[in-house]
């Protein structure tokens, strides 16, 4: 068990640790913007950041393979906001959004454009035409790929808007 005054010790090096993270994985100032400071932490046995909430909504998971995040609805809402079109995004047909909105995969067919700079198995935002956030999920495929293939998953959405 943490006693309390080891939670607030983890608790400041963790917001710092986290934003930094967040800096490399999303962009310089992405941590500020996803990491409020009334943000709270869950540790796991070992004592590592588990996941991050704000108003017990998850922000983010720390993936323990590689200590990359995966973004919860709330998360990618904050980043969404923060980040410049077309920065981790991938604009879907209007004619998916429905499909998407309620969790299910964005196939490459219905992909308009995504962000070149998209790598396979980065965390993305989907989107409709006016860039309005859908879903928050991982990319199959890199951002030239979204394009060019008319078959397969571009992206393993994890949360959509309507299954928060």
């Amino acid at each position: 068990m943490i006693s309390p005054e080891e939670l607030t010790s983890l608790s400041k090096g963790s917001l710092q640790r986290v934003r930094r993270i967040a800096d490399f994985q999303f962009g310089r100032g992405a941590g500020e913007a996803l990491f409020p400071d009334q943000v709270t932490f869950s540790y796991s046995t070992t004592k590592r950041v588990r996941y991050v909430s704000l108003a017990k909504e998850r922000l983010v998971t720390v993936r323990a393979n590689d200590g990359r995040f995966t973004l919860g609805y709330p998360g990618a809402q904050a980043l969404h906001a923060f980040l410049p079109a077309p920065a981790n995004r991938v604009v879907i047909m209007e004619e998916a959004v429905p499909f998407v909105a309620d969790g299910k995969n964005a196939m490459a067919k219905h992909v308009i454009s995504s962000d070149p700079n998209i790598h396979a198995e980065d965390e993305v935002f989907v989107v409709d035409e006016s860039d309005n956030l859908i879903a928050t999920g991982m990319a199959v495929l890199s951002g030239s790929e979204m394009i060019g293939f008319n078959y397969g998953t571009a992206v393993k959405v994890r949360q959509g808007r309507n299954k928060k």
